[in-house]
């Protein structure tokens, strides 16, 4: 079954617009490796960064990281881009107004009720994966570690990651449901995200937990499987089946950090995609989590935004996953992981553009701003109101693509809005 907390998101390997685009990180420099980089493996378990980051698809930017137990000094040069207005969104410019007070009402909510430690309330709010998905909120929205109102906010989710990593590189705290991979996939996402934005001390803690984060995932994806299920991830790193949820889930956070310049080798994406292309039905369109239709309206969005941020926009499998989704979308309100299925349908519906965009962004803004509570939050009946203040936050400000895992190519909307 599902665990009850979930998110993020990728991007694939098409030219961002030029000019440095929201979400870009400052330039890091990565001082004494005395090894030279590689992109396709090493000597080591770890994944290997390169020295300097090249220029990737979000501009200068780079993962500072441990190297082969070599120890990285992390010099940012410059400070954080501060929020800046979503680029031009017909489809988002008619509800920016209610979109906004609505998010920041949400996020001040959020800080509010964070505990000391960076944790919070509720039945997941002690793991390392609430924390991480709060974190992203803040980041969604323009707001960083070293600048704005959620400063302390942001780094205590950090702070609170760090704190919990086991010797073996696993994130770990609290209940978790069925297994630790969830968390810890969501939580190297968040870390990979937010790396090269923070201060040069939690740049330094980052950049010695975040490959050995890595490094678990792969060797999770590695362990021996059916055709069934290889190439995917599950509730534990032996585990010896996958799902399309937890391993949605680990492929994003690995295609963030081979994106921000860690050498993820591209068999380990290639093999995931495979997994992914084994559980969609072929002819609808729609995902499974097992199988090719189990979950199918709340996983859908999930297999349509990783196919496209992993090298098939526009492929006639993401086009048969979007048409699938515009004729069954309304049918989520009321589902099991409603919150869940509500994030990734935003996210893939913009990433695929056009007409897709424009009718489920009109239909979950109209649906879900009411629904928004006084005290600034939306109430997800699994897993508490923080899950699901977070995931709503994260489906509204897919526009702003203040996170670099948000950007999205501007030539997607090649079938205009109609």
């Amino acid at each position: 079954m599902m665990p009850a907390f979930l998110t993020a998101r990728l991007r694939n390997g098409r030219d961002a617009p030029p000019g440095r685009p929201a979400g870009a990180r400052p330039q890091a420099v990565c001082i004494a490796n005395t090894r030279p980089s590689s992109r396709s493996g090493g000597d080591s378990d770890q994944p290997r960064l390169p020295r300097p980051a090249p220029a990737g698809p979000f501009g200068e930017r780079s993962l500072p990281a441990k190297l082969c137990g070599l120890f990285l000094t992390i010099i940012a040069l410059g400070s954080p881009a501060k929020a800046q207005a979503p680029a031009a969104d017909p489809v988002f410019a008619e509800w920016q107004a209610k979109v906004d007070p609505a998010v920041e009402n949400a996020l001040a909510l959020l800080q509010r009720i964070q505990k000391p430690d960076g944790s919070f309330e509720g039945q997941y709010g002690d793991t390392t994966g609430v924390p991480a998905l709060v974190g992203m909120a803040f980041l969604s929205k323009g707001h960083t570690p070293t600048e704005g109102p959620y400063t302390g906010a942001l780094n205590r989710c950090i702070d609170f990651i760090l704190a919990n990593q086991r010797p073996d590189g696993v994130f770990e705290k609290g209940n978790a449901g069925n297994g630790p991979m969830y968390a810890h996939n969501i939580a190297s996402l968040f870390l990979s995200e937010v790396s090269g934005m923070t201060d040069p001390e939690r740049q330094k803690r980052i950049a010695a937990a975040l490959p050995k984060a890595l490094a678990l995932i792969l060797r999770a994806q590695a362990v021996k499987k059916d055709d069934n299920n290889r190439g995917g991830w599950r509730y534990h790193p032996g585990s010896n089946d996958s799902d399309t949820s937890c391993s949605g889930w680990a492929l994003m956070a690995l295609r963030s950090a081979k994106l921000n310049g860690a050498a993820v080798p591209d068999e380990a994406i290639r093999n995931a995609v495979t997994y992914l292309h084994r559980h969609q039905q072929e002819k609808q369109g729609c995902f499974g989590y097992n199988s090719r239709d189990d979950h199918a309206l709340t996983l859908t969005g999930m297999g349509l935004l990783c196919l496209e941020l992993c090298g098939e926009h526009g492929s006639e499998r993401t086009k048969l996953a979007a048409d699938w989704l515009l004729r069954h979308f309304r049918e989520l309100p009321g589902n099991q992981f409603e919150f869940y299925g509500n994030y990734y349908n935003a996210q893939g519906m913009f990433q695929i553009g056009g007409r897709h965009w424009q009718e489920y962004a009109n239909w979950m803004y109209a649906t879900y701003l009411p629904q928004q509570a006084a005290d600034g939050t939306w109430d997800s009946r699994e897993a508490g109101r923080t899950y699901g203040t977070a995931m709503m936050v994260l489906a509204f400000t897919v526009p702003w693509r203040q996170l670099p895992i948000y950007q999205r190519d501007e030539t997607v909307d090649e079938e205009p809005p109609q």
